[in-house]
């Protein structure tokens, strides 16, 4: 591997902060925030607005679309002229 052209890639912990969730992992992200982990370890944290913590699609709650629905309101609007 050639010295100097490959990122610093470290220990970094994701947050975020509305699921109340963080999770350390190896990633080429900077913080000037640092956070101690369960290891007792400090290390840069990264806030993210949206994980697979609160996700609509991870969680659950994503909202269906109709598309029966849809199609037959298109019918009644449009078909059979």
């Amino acid at each position: 591997m050639q010295q100097d052209k490959h990122p610093d890639y470290h220990a970094v912990v994701f947050r975020d902060r509305a699921a109340g969730y963080a999770f350390l992992t190896r990633s080429t992200a900077t913080s000037d925030q640092t956070i101690e982990w369960d290891d007792g370890e400090t290390y840069p944290v990264v806030d993210v607005e949206i994980s697979s913590e609160s996700h609509p699609f991870y969680t659950g709650k994503a909202r269906t679309v109709d598309s029966e629905g849809r199609v037959a309101a298109f019918e009644r609007r449009y078909g059979g002229r």
